[in-house]
């Protein structure tokens, strides 16, 4: 488990596969330590044949964090572990995205936070900035007017290229069509894809396949709309009116107030 743990620190590994019949329970505190520190690393239990003490092991597996097991004795197990790893190879980036802005925004508030988890943990519900607030439980407008008060880019622009990060990363698979992709992401046609595309990126379709990888595309998130904005977004809560300006304006006449702003803009 040591190993284990090595690999997930220096070689970023995808996923985890814990022997049934190996397991001992002097592993049962670094597989703890492991499901921990690593939420977002696919852990599952892999069980080849049944002893006396599998059922106990299992159990033990279960309460040190373990929840998925995969009873690979049957060729449809082999298929089902085939499923899950080919699944989760579509939501690496996103871990990726999570786990780096994590240590960008260390010490960030909570829901400053949860506004980039939204981004990238689901990316499929929430295309619009309208579903992001939902999501945040707060009034698109709200939303909008308290990046606008402290100086960010609005919470479209960041949905907007997180959504490009992902595409980014399908592009990868030569399999996958321009349609494909913008299907997978919910835009209402390839050409709708094309047109968001070009107006982030000044690219068309073909040329951002070709010019980014996930990777690539989450460093220029990152370099855009993270990096230059690190001091105000580690104090930053977005789903609080700041003390100075509800003293100042009031709730109802600072949102008026920023959306007269960006529309007369």
């Amino acid at each position: 488990m040591d190993d284990v743990l090595r690999d997930l620190r220096q070689r970023r590994a995808g996923a985890v596969l814990v022997s049934v019949n190996r397991f001992g329970d002097s592993d049962c505190v670094p597989l703890a330590r492991m499901v921990r520190e690593f939420p977002r690393v696919p852990a599952m239990a892999l069980l080849t044949r049944l002893e006396p003490d599998t059922p106990q092991t299992v159990l033990t597996l279960g309460k040190s964090g373990l929840r998925t097991l995969i009873d690979v004795r049957q060729p449809t197990g082999w298929r089902e572990l085939r499923s899950i790893l080919m699944a989760d190879r579509a939501s690496e980036i996103e871990r990726l995205a999570l786990g780096q802005l994590s240590l960008d925004l260390a010490g960030a508030p909570e829901d400053c936070c949860r506004f980039f988890d939204l981004l990238f943990g689901k990316p499929a519900r929430v295309p619009t900035v309208r579903g992001l607030a939902a999501e945040l439980k707060v009034v698109p407008s709200s939303l909008m007017s308290r990046f606008f008060r402290a100086r960010l880019p609005a919470p479209k622009r960041y949905l907007s290229t997180a959504r490009l990060v992902q595409a980014a990363r399908l592009f990868e698979n030569p399999g996958l069509s321009i349609a494909s992709v913008a299907n997978h992401l919910d835009y209402s046609s390839p050409q709708s894809f094309g047109r968001h595309i070009r107006t982030l990126t000044g690219h068309t379709a073909v040329e951002f396949r070709s010019r980014y990888d996930g990777e690539g595309m989450l460093g220029k998130f990152r370099e855009d709309l993270v990096l230059p904005h690190l001091t105000t977004l580690r104090t930053f809560s977005p789903l609080a009116l700041g003390p100075k300006w509800a003293r100042r304006y009031g709730r109802a006449s600072v949102v008026s107030r920023a959306l007269a702003v960006a529309e007369a803009r």
